[in-house]
């Protein structure tokens, strides 16, 4: 019955920005912590951002501290990855997970998740 749906990926230049969607089903956003990971052609899966049952986000990923901003809309069920001067090697699939429901006020990256959605293609060109 959960179900995470990400959206919004595509095909952005350099500089750019581009915001990604998750829409949730299943669990409420006020009980759920919800991750956002990425992976790269021959690259390992890497965490990207999180954020808590609460507003309280952060960013795992170094290359997009700064760059990177989370935040959801509780009453929509959806939590946004915005994502601002986009870099080639920011290209990848985007996935959001969720570790199902819970009472965390915090999140990590670092955590274990246990359900994905499909994930959205992200490529961004020079």
């Amino acid at each position: 019955q959960l179900q995470l749906v990400e959206s919004g990926g595509g095909l952005v230049q350099a500089g750019g920005s581009l915001r990604l969607s998750c829409t949730v089903s299943g669990v409420t956003l006020n009980r759920a912590t919800i991750g956002w990971f990425r992976q790269a052609p021959g690259k390992e899966r890497e965490g990207v951002s999180c954020i808590s049952t609460t507003t309280s986000t952060r960013t795992d990923a170094d290359s997009a501290e700064g760059r990177f901003t989370t935040s959801k809309d509780n009453a929509k069920n959806t939590v946004y990855l915005q994502m601002n001067s986009l870099k080639p090697e920011d290209t990848a699939t985007y996935f959001c997970t969720t570790r199902g429901p819970e009472d965390k006020i915090l999140c990590s990256t670092y955590w274990p998740y246990d359900y994905w959605g499909q994930g959205t293609q992200v490529t961004v060109s020079s």
